[in-house]
């Protein structure tokens, strides 16, 4: 494939740094104009001079107006978009209103501001490529096929680490117990999206978004093995899944040599080797976030979207930094998207500060919560 010249915002993180090594297992095929970070500072030097980057950006500092300059001036063919959490959202939209493809890995930026940014992206001709692994097993199954002929999506879910514990002792979950994925490596945050499966709702709503998929065609079967990244059933009765180890790299080599395929540097899976794979329904008592999240996808309401994912994202902070129980998440949740009253956002700018007062509003239901304990 020709080369393509690309960016990396959020090179520092977990999905940043395995692009990284899929991007140095293929240099010939990448000219990397720039990468970015939080506050990693001694990571992307380094990074920066191992792939002979034009940039590398601190964005902590230099706030994303760098990032937008940066793709103004140099026009790269792709970016892959790896920065996590609600900050992510007007990079995208950026992104996608210049007509740049964009492997995506930022859900919550869907979440937020779906509509906007794929309007944005329809008129500008940028592809959007999904990075997390079931979007992107959901982007192949879905290849060459018709959209009137699908009957239904599932999105597959290791479960996390409490899949088998009893709900009862959901309250006693500690810290390091939500950080200790059984088969993915991950960042803090989304390792406790996993453990509260707050990350499956929000990639259901990802989903409805990027594949314009009716919120009841949408589904989710718990899979522990996490080799069925997800599958897609056609009117016909036929299911075509996609299959793989849980590595990230498979999926971000897919949407940066797309419509290519490269090397990747994972093994295949040798399904004789593994005996079985395993579905089950998930328990949605036990997993309040899921519920939360299919609740709020059946009303198909954007500005409660937008207050969820706000509202998890202040409560899983407030639980790393000690001041909520576990199952205390649902909670600062729930009450938040409760309170929500706002109408659909038109604008970035406005979705973006609706995203804003609802994360405050889901601060001061923990403060409220932190008095009257």
């Amino acid at each position: 494939m020709p080369k393509k010249r690309i960016g990396i915002i959020g090179s520092t993180g977990s999905v940043g740094r395995q692009a990284v090594e899929v991007v140095l297992a293929n240099r010939e095929l990448f000219e990397v104009v720039f990468l970015t970070a939080h506050t990693n500072k001694p990571l992307l030097f380094r990074q920066t001079e191992l792939l002979n980057a034009s940039y590398g950006v601190i964005t902590s500092e230099s706030g994303d107006g760098a990032i937008t300059e940066i793709l103004d001036g140099e026009q790269p063919d792709i970016v892959l978009h790896a920065a996590g959490g609600i900050g992510g959202v007007k990079p995208a939209y950026e992104i996608a209103s210049r007509g740049i493809d964009m492997a995506l890995a930022n859900k919550e930026s869907i979440v937020t501001a779906g509509e906007i940014i794929l309007e944005a992206a329809r008129e500008s001709g940028s592809r959007i490529i999904p990075v997390d692994s079931e979007h992107s097993a959901i982007f192949q199954c879905l290849m060459g096929q018709r959209k009137k002929s699908l009957s239904s999506v599932t999105l597959t879910a290791s479960g996390g680490p409490f899949w088998k514990r009893p709900g009862d002792a959901m309250d006693y979950v500690s810290m390091q117990e939500a950080l200790h994925h059984p088969n993915w490596n991950m960042g803090r945050k989304i390792s406790v999206d996993s453990a509260t499966m707050m990350n499956k709702g929000l990639e259901l709503i990802e989903a409805r978004y990027l594949f314009d998929v009716e919120p009841d065609k949408l589904e989710v079967a718990v899979h522990p093995e996490s080799i069925v990244h997800s599958f897609v059933t056609f009117k016909d009765g036929s299911t075509i899944a996609q299959l793989g180890r849980p590595d990230m790299r498979i999926p971000i080599s897919f949407a940066l040599g797309f419509p290519e395929r490269i090397d990747s540097g994972v093994e295949p899976a040798e399904l004789w080797k593994l005996g079985k794979l395993t579905f089950e329904k998930p328990d949605l008592k036990r997993f309040r976030c899921l519920d939360i999240a299919m609740k709020v996808l059946k009303e198909d309401s954007s500005p409660l979207m937008i207050a969820m994912n706000s509202a998890n994202e202040a409560a899983v902070c407030a639980f790393l930094d000690n001041d909520i129980s576990f199952s205390g998440i649902a909670d600062v949740v729930e009450e938040t998207v409760a309170r929500t009253s706002f109408k659909n956002a038109s604008t970035i700018e406005e979705a973006c500060s609706y995203s804003a007062a609802s994360y405050e509003t889901a601060l001061s239901v923990i403060a409220n919560r932190n008095k009257r304990v």
